[in-house]
Formats: structure tokens, sequence, C-alpha cells
């Protein structure tokens, strides 16, 4: 009886050291519990291997679990990461190819997230939850050789199509045409100079005569106040003539009633002298070449033909 106990006190505490070892190498206590997360890639994921790390803004934060063609869709690859349990992966979290160093070791770097952003879970139907990804640098580098290599081969065909033999033969006249004008002018460079120099002195001179009419409407101007000035002098000397008159006898009456008519169409004409000098003083105002070149003709209106008598 004794012997059985002390075997199953022997087999009982031999497998509790059995399960302490395993569950020390297990990581006991501080076991790191992983969430899975899913990637599509659609480029080549050459270099990446199994178990490589995955970063979140360079910290270690879990690894590559799995690797799989998607055998729907050729072109993408699925990856699977093993993300440590509370890393704040979010809905604006990006999945980005890298390198490491000069060894050429791929990983893969977790990046963004703001604070504002939700947590990712997994979508309707889904197994996992699915964080976006963005093209490496590697393909970056490549699209932009791409496109600046084919915008070189377009540059290069445009610039053959351009010295096509058409093309070099009608330069080639127009250059022989630009070096026959040039032969010209230069042939003529004392007549054109003659030409400037005197365009030169007929403009300073229409500026003189422009200041000169200036002045000559200004006095006109005067001339014409003047009138209109003598004219109301006369008419008050009329009107004191006539009151004049009034106390005199009947025959100085007699003599204002032949005056009188004559000093009224005296007084007639100086107002139409008085009107003709202002709307010659508009007129140059207006048109000052006119006093010296004539009148500027008045083009004709709609329906109007330039030969009408």
């Amino acid at each position: 009886m004794n012997h059985a106990l002390v075997g199953a006190f022997v087999l009982t505490l031999g497998a509790l050291l059995v399960a302490g070892v395993l569950w020390l190498a297990s990581g006991g206590a501080w076991q790191t519990h992983y969430d899975v997360y899913q990637a599509v890639e659609e480029e080549s994921v050459a270099g990446l291997n199994l178990n490589a790390p995955v970063k979140y803004n360079g910290v270690d934060v879990g690894k590559v679990q799995a690797i799989a063609l998607d055998h729907t869709n050729p072109q993408t690859v699925n990856l699977f990461f093993a993300i440590e349990r509370g890393t704040p992966v979010k809905e604006d979290t990006i999945a980005i190819l890298k390198t490491q160093g000069l060894t050429g070791i791929a990983y893969v770097e977790l990046s963004g997230g703001s604070v504002a952003s939700p947590l990712l879970q997994a979508k309707a139907g889904a197994r996992y939850p699915v964080i976006q990804t963005a093209p490496s640098l590697s393909t970056r580098l490549e699209n932009v050789l791409t496109n600046v290599l084919g915008k070189l081969d377009d540059t290069s065909n445009n610039i053959n199509a351009m010295l096509s033999k058409e093309n070099q033969a009608a330069i080639r006249s127009t250059l022989a045409d630009v070096a026959l004008i040039t032969r010209t002018v230069a042939a003529r460079k004392d007549h054109i100079d003659a030409g400037l120099i005197d365009a030169a002195k007929t403009m300073k001179n229409t500026a003189h005569a422009s200041a000169d009419l200036g002045k000559l409407a200004e006095r006109i101007g005067r001339a014409a106040d003047a009138v209109e000035h003598m004219g109301a002098s006369v008419a008050q000397t009329s009107i004191s003539a006539g009151a004049a008159v009034d106390g005199v006898g009947a025959d100085v009456k007699r003599f204002g009633n032949d005056t009188l008519p004559e000093l009224e169409r005296l007084l007639g004409e100086l107002s139409a002298l008085s009107s003709s000098l202002r709307v010659l003083t508009e007129q140059t105002r207006r048109d000052p070449k006119g006093l010296i070149f004539g009148p500027t003709p008045v083009p004709d209106g709609p329906g109007e033909s330039g030969g009408k008598q």
C-alpha cells in the first residue's frame, strides 16, 4: 500500500514538473498573444521570407506568418502578419515593403494611424482585418524611370520627325530667306536711320504745334469773354442812354428812336460774334490739329458709301 502511494506521488510530481517546463518554455505568464492581419500586395515580394519582422514606425511588433499567391488574381500576393495584441493598427495604417541596409533583407513597415482614426476591424465576410498597402521605394523608382524613359522615347521620335528631309529643306530655305532679309536691311541702314530721324522730328514738331494750338485756343477763349463783356457794357450803356432820352424832350426822344435800332443791331452782331468765337474755341480744344490741317473727316455711317456726291 505504501509503495502504491509513493509511486502515485512520484508520477504526479513528474507530471507537474513536465507541465511546468512546458509552461515556462511557452513563455509562462509573460506569453505574448498575437492577432492575425492580412495585406494584399500588388507588387513582387521577392526577398520577403517567413518570420520576417513587422515593424510599426521602426518598432518590432510582429512577424510575417504566411505568404500566399492569390489564385483568383495572380497579380496579387496575400501576406498574413502575426502582430502583438494591443498594437494600435488603425484604419489608415499602411503597410510598405522595405529592405534593411545593404543586405537587402526585406521586412514590412507599418506607418500612419492617426489618433482620430478607429482601430482596424475585420469586415463582414472577411476572416482577418485587411491592412492597406502602398508601393515600395523600388516600385516608385521603377515607375518614375519608366515614365521618364517613355517621355524620352517620345521626345526622340518627335525630334526625328522634326529633322526629316522635308523639314530640313524647309529650315534651310527659311534660313536663306532670313539671311537675305538681314542683308537687305543692312544695305538700307542709312535710309532707315534717316527715316527714323525724320519721324522723330515730325513727332517733335507735332508736339510743339499741339502746345501752340492749346495756347491759341486759350487766347481765343479770352477774346470771346472780352467780346461778351463788351456787349454787356454796351447793353448797359444803351439802357442808361434810354433812361437819359426819357428825361429829355421829344426831340431827344426822336433822336433815340433813330439811334436805338442801330445799337440793338450792333448788340445782335456782337452776340453772334461771341457765339462764333465760343464754337471755334470748343472745336479747337476737341481737335487742335484741325486749325492747321483742316477738320478731320467724319467716317461714313451705316448704309452710306464713300463715293456719294
